[in-house]
């Protein structure tokens, strides 16, 4: 297996630079560096570099990808901006969260560049068709309403402990596979696919998002607060419906009314997270999840079938891994 962080280490470097040279043309140089700050403060680059690999295993060129790819990150910068001043979220990627450093108002006005910028980037891309860069951007809006309708529906689970599986499914794609998802098929739009292998890696980015988000879920419960930076539990704590909730208050037993109990809590113990937490590992929740998120990744591999071998189509295997073996 190729070493999957290292691989997106050497796709990032051409995408932060495409970014910066995007963005040091905007004024005032407060709303400047408000809109580079979290690129400068890194992140895994996932989603740009699974562009431009995407394009590379369809059988064209990363270049081509290049702008569309950085675009893609812009979103997902945005995107974390804003969220981040609705749950007022004081720290991103190690370091102080935009709206705190610079206010609310700037950061609104710094995710609303970014945005903006994306959609500017894709339609100047270069070595590509008209067709190609509309049908990019076509990709990227949709995204950007699917977010929208995500972090939506998510906030409207807050007060609610009956979500269905499904419903929870359909939010965490449209909050964190819908991007993914993009980024793969803008990826094989840009390196001239088919229109069968460009829904065929349309495919394999949702996949392997769900299961990103899933084994998000299960890391808050398996990790430990060291490696995942924040306190186990976490989620029980806020009382959020995750997919190992649902799964536990559907099959807990006699135990459903205390683990409900401690999910309505907003003041629990350690004690009471730690008792929910032997609930549903008891009720085989926790290993759900975890079942889920890996026949999740095991169709993502079945999907990438359609690509002839290469060393990129491994790296898309590889990642696909990759995704399951995160600890935080």
């Amino acid at each position: 297996m190729s070493d999957v962080k290292e691989i997106l280490g050497n796709y990032s470097s051409d995408i932060i630079k495409t970014i910066e040279d995007e963005l040091n043309v905007i004024t005032p140089n407060n709303l400047q560096e408000a809109s580079i700050y979290l690129t400068k403060a890194g992140g895994k680059m996932l989603r740009p570099a699974i562009c431009l690999i995407t394009a590379e295993a369809v059988g064209g060129k990363k270049e081509n990808a290049l702008k569309a790819g950085s675009a893609i990150e812009l979103i997902h910068t945005f995107s974390l901006i804003h969220d981040d001043i609705m749950d007022d979220d004081d720290m991103r990627r190690g370091m102080p969260s935009v709206h705190k450093v610079w206010g609310e108002d700037v950061a609104i006005l710094a995710g609303d560049t970014l945005f903006s910028k994306a959609f500017e980037i894709i339609i100047n891309s270069e070595g590509t068709s008209h067709s190609q860069n509309n049908q990019a951007l076509a990709t990227v809006a949709d995204a950007c309403v699917k977010i929208c309708e995500g972090q939506a529906s998510d906030m409207s689970f807050e007060d609610r402990f009956d979500v269905s599986e499904d419903e929870y499914m359909e939010m965490i794609f449209k909050k964190t596979g819908a991007l993914i998802a993009a980024a793969t098929k803008v990826g094989a739009i840009m390196g001239g696919a088919s229109d069968e292998v460009i829904d065929a890696m349309y495919e394999y980015g949702r996949l392997i998002g769900l299961a990103f988000q899933i084994q998000d879920d299960y890391l808050d419960l398996a990790s430990d607060e060291e490696t995942l930076g924040k306190p186990i539990g976490s989620d029980i704590a806020k009382g959020k419906m995750t997919i190992i909730a649902i799964k536990g208050l559907s099959s807990a037993g006699d135990d459903k009314d205390r683990l409900l109990e401690i999910l309505k809590d907003e003041n629990n113990s350690q004690d009471d997270i730690d008792l929910a937490i032997e609930i549903l590992t008891k009720c085989g929740a926790i290993e759900y999840a975890r079942n889920f998120a890996q026949d999740s990744v095991n169709q993502a591999k079945e999907v990438l079938e359609i690509l002839p071998d290469s060393s990129s189509k491994q790296v898309l295997v590889d990642i696909a891994d990759f995704v399951l073996e995160r600890h935080s």
